[in-house]
């Protein structure tokens, strides 16, 4: 099992000596969210929270993922970064390919692109992007993207997007893993044809079931042999994240687990001052980490 920080929609001036205190501790990787904006005013639900209210945003800082991505990388030697996730059919696919190699070439292939689909219809209509067939333009934007990455000159023609034959420089010098978010069949058809799965968090319970539809998925599409990772998040205090409960997903096929150690969905801003939040890190680093 690999560990990840999952620290997010904190004060920006924790990030960067928290990615190097976890490095120093032994986690992995550190996994950094994904939002544009937060809208005066939405009837969409959140599907992440019980009561669908999205209020939990608001005043927390996002810094561009990709921009979070290459500061946390350039400032440590070991850890990987994952996106999770980045809305990437609200985005340009060549300039998110553009994004994603040149920071997996810096890093020396220390990024993995982790996507998924907003389902908030003010992302799309404030990028000028049509909120129907967002599935169908989301794997178009994954084909470009893996097609880009690869070196070489690459073209493409969908029905949302033309690209003549062209090519980026630098690309990472491994394929760059691309990772899929989201609950719903379509999202987990996609792992499948993909390189791995991002669990937003619920409990081996209701992740069991996820992953043998993918399981199912991937041995229809002929992926089944291919290297795969799934990312299952854990929410809360060090001690409720133990060694049983990284077994119990290790058995379930989980191959990396980010840990959150506060209530990240609290409406509120987010006022745990930085040491306490290395001191949880270090304690489940002494407590689980180091004896596994």
């Amino acid at each position: 099992m690999r560990f990840h920080c999952g620290e997010s929609m904190t004060a920006i001036d924790n990030y960067l000596p928290l990615a190097k205190a976890v490095e120093a501790m032994g986690f992995a990787g550190f996994v950094v969210p994904d939002s544009l904006i937060y809208p005066q005013a939405s009837d969409q639900e959140y599907l992440y929270t019980k009561d669908g209210g999205r209020e939990f945003l608001e005043n927390k800082p996002f810094i561009e993922s990709f921009v979070l991505a290459t500061m946390l990388l350039t400032a440590t030697t070991r850890l990987e970064v994952t996106s999770n996730v980045i809305k990437l059919p609200v985005r340009p696919p060549l300039y998110s390919a553009k994004l994603a190699c040149s920071i997996a070439a810096l890093s020396d292939n220390r990024f993995n692109l982790g996507v998924g689909l907003s389902v908030w219809p003010e992302d799309y209509t404030v990028m000028g992007v049509d909120f129907a067939k967002r599935g169908k333009r989301f794997d178009e934007c994954i084909e470009i993207v893996r097609g880009l990455s690869k070196g070489g000159y690459f073209s493409y023609r969908g029905e949302f997007y033309d690209l003549p034959a062209a090519k980026l420089n630098p690309v990472p010098s491994k394929p760059l893993p691309i990772l899929i978010g989201g609950h719903a069949d379509a999202a987990l058809k996609r792992a499948a044809h993909n390189d791995g799965f991002m669990y937003a968090g619920g409990g081996p319970g209701q992740l069991q079931p996820l992953l043998e539809k993918i399981a199912a998925y991937r041995a229809e599409a002929g992926t089944g042999d291919r290297p795969f990772r799934i990312f299952a998040t854990e929410i809360g205090d060090e001690g409720g994240i133990t060694i049983d409960t990284v077994r119990r997903m290790e058995d379930l096929g989980v191959t990396d687990m980010p840990v959150i150690f506060r209530n990240v969905y609290a409406v509120e801003e987010d006022r745990q001052p930085l040491q306490d939040k290395i001191d949880a890190h270090a304690r489940f680093a002494d407590q689980v980490i180091a004896k596994l």
